[in-house]
């Protein structure tokens, strides 16, 4: 199978890169997380002496700088491989403004999924994953092999939707109870908001970019 050319995707994937090199290099990924990070807490003004962090961005600025942070080595390498390759192909079929607007909003989604889940939480929330979420979605829902059917009532591309979403659902809350007792937190509520966006999404804008050309 041949792969599509992504610039988008590949200029994505190059500032995740980027970024995580910089602030590990540099020795300031703790810098990077206190500032970069979202944190529900300061959404509610649960942080109580917020101004003592000194923070340089306000609270909805975060939605979008935490996408772009990652602690570990092997998180962003997962997020990054994922990207690489079921980027290029929703970047092939949406282009690249409109593959750009989903990443986009499948990472605030994330973030605001987060907030509600867990309004009062101080745990720093950061990495790619929502704004990944909403491209897999993306790519499951443009590119699926056979083609939907209708469940009962449901419509044939809401059934198909309902199933995916459930599917993930499952799969988050899997991956969760595996690794949770190791220490390593799992973002379900940001993966289930950036998905959603996708899922919402992906087709309508498909056909949106058609009927435009």
């Amino acid at each position: 199978m041949n792969m599509p050319k992504g610039p988008l995707t590949n200029i994505l994937v190059g500032i995740n890169v980027a970024v995580f090199l910089l602030l590990w290099l540099g020795g300031w990924q703790q810098i990077g997380i206190v500032q970069g990070a979202l944190i529900p807490a300061r959404f509610d003004g649960a942080l109580v002496g917020a101004e003592a962090y000194g923070f340089w961005l306000p609270p909805a600025a975060t939605l979008l700088t935490h996408a772009f942070l990652h602690v570990e080595f092997t998180h962003l390498l997962f997020n990054v491989l994922i990207l690489f390759f079921c980027g290029r192909f929703v970047e092939l079929a949406l282009g690249w403004k409109l593959m750009g607007l989903v990443y986009l909003l499948g990472a605030i989604a994330g973030g605001v999924a987060e907030i509600l889940w867990s309004p009062s939480s101080l745990n720093p929330v950061l990495g790619a994953s929502g704004a990944i979420a909403a491209i897999i979605a993306g790519y499951m829902v443009l590119f699926a092999q056979n083609r939907p059917k209708p469940v009962g009532p449901l419509p044939a591309e809401l059934a198909r939707g309902l199933q995916l979403l459930l599917l993930w659902i499952g799969l988050n809350l899997m991956m969760a109870f595996a690794f949770g007792g190791g220490g390593m937190q799992i973002a379900v509520a940001a993966h289930i908001g950036g998905f959603l966006i996708g899922l919402i999404l992906s087709r309508p804008l498909l056909i949106w970019r058609y009927r435009g050309a």
